[in-house]
């Protein structure tokens, strides 16, 4: 960042410049990012982090015509990594409000903290299904279940034939297996056989499933995977003589940032569901898109756009608040958002703190995640 305005720290302590006890003075707010800044999730959270910190750059520095004390806490990889990171956040720090989270294991482990605290998390990733029932915890990503809601429907119309399910084995693929089986099954869709879901994080050789896949008779396949798993089964796919045999259907994290490029020629063809793309033809995207590609030599991921639009979200917030912003007007002032002009098209709040907002039908093509269409809006 090159703003003076905006100021970067750690979560180890540090001067208060503007605090959740609000502050009558218009001076600088503290605003808690909480992103894995170590570990596996770390790629994760450098685009949530760069996604974030873009706007406010773009923007003075400032949020809601405040100065902004970032302060960043890593979230780690395991829930009671990122419970004693939000705890320093909330209690120490004093934050006015929260961003981030990449993990549903965190986010269901800090619900208590947020909601009996009274401070705004609004989160950019981890967004569970069981995740209810809150007033002060806000997601600008999407529920775990919604990329195979997304896709259920268009894959029955377009399979001719029964579908394969595979995902890893744990919530989140249950929760996208689920999602997917909610829209499919009523568009008529035709299940070839039970689904499976490999151990996780073990499974390394996905030869024996790809070798059931082609014995099932399935005229496609959808599956979850993401990370080095999504590498490893997309290459596996392509070795094993799938790839443009039979397509392949999946949330859009199976192709989305770096693991794209891990996968190569192997992605070919790959059709995903995800609520943005680096190519979308908006006047929010023409700003954000090459924006963050000249300042991280990287095309934005569905994780850089959502951490964005929590920034745009907490700026109108905070302006909405006033001069004696505090956790609660601030929150009061989310809930009042209204539709948000985002790079992923216009989105606003549901009843559950989610987005209700467009998803698109991505195919890879010539190394890069392409929209072929819209597919729903979900998230009412």
């Amino acid at each position: 960042m090159t703003t003076a305005a905006l100021f970067l720290t750690t979560a180890c302590g540090g001067a208060s410049l503007g605090t959740g006890d609000g502050d009558k003075q218009n001076g600088p707010v503290k605003i808690g990012l909480l992103v894995p800044q170590s570990g596996t999730y770390k790629a994760l959270g450098d685009d949530m982090k760069q996604g974030f910190e873009l706007y406010v750059e773009r923007h003075g520095g400032k949020l809601g015509g405040r100065e902004v004390e970032i302060v960043i806490a890593d979230e780690g990889e395991t829930a009671d990594s990122g419970k004693a990171a939000a705890e320093k956040l909330v209690k120490q720090d004093r934050v006015l409000a929260v961003s981030g989270v990449v993990s549903s294991a965190t986010i269901n482990g800090v619900k208590d903290l947020f909601e009996s605290s009274k401070v705004p998390l609004v989160g950019s990733n981890a967004s569970p299904t069981t995740l209810t029932g809150t007033q002060y915890i806000w997601r600008t990503s999407y529920v775990n279940d919604e990329p195979g809601k997304a896709l259920g429907k268009h894959v029955a119309e377009q399979a001719g034939g029964p579908v394969f399910l595979i995902a890893a084995g744990y919530q989140a693929g249950k929760d996208e297996v689920d999602g997917f089986k909610s829209t499919f099954l009523p568009a008529g869709g035709q299940l070839a056989g039970e689904e499976v879901y490999t151990p996780f994080p073990g499974t390394k050789n996905f030869q024996p499933y790809l070798a059931q896949i082609e014995r099932s008779g399935a005229k496609a396949v959808f599956c979850f995977y993401a990370g080095g798993a999504a590498v490893d089964f997309v290459k596996q796919y392509r070795d094993f003589g799938l790839a443009g045999k039979i397509p392949l259907y999946a949330p859009g994290f199976l192709t989305e940032g770096g693991v794209l490029k891990g996968q190569g020629e192997a992605a070919e063809g790959v059709l995903t569901a995800l609520n943005y793309s680096a190519d979308l033809d908006n006047a929010a995207n023409k700003e954000f898109a090459p924006a963050y590609k000249s300042a991280y030599g990287a095309d934005p991921t569905t994780y850089a756009m959502a951490s964005w639009d929590a920034a745009q979200v907490l700026d109108r917030a905070i302006k909405a608040a006033g001069d004696t912003a505090t956790p609660e007007t601030v929150n009061a002032a989310i809930a009042r958002t209204g539709d948000v002009d985002s790079p992923r098209g216009t989105w606003r709040f549901n009843s559950g703190g989610t987005p209700v907002q467009p998803w698109y039908l991505r195919e890879v093509k010539q190394g890069t995640n392409t929209v072929s269409s819209e597919l729903i809006r979900l998230g009412g």
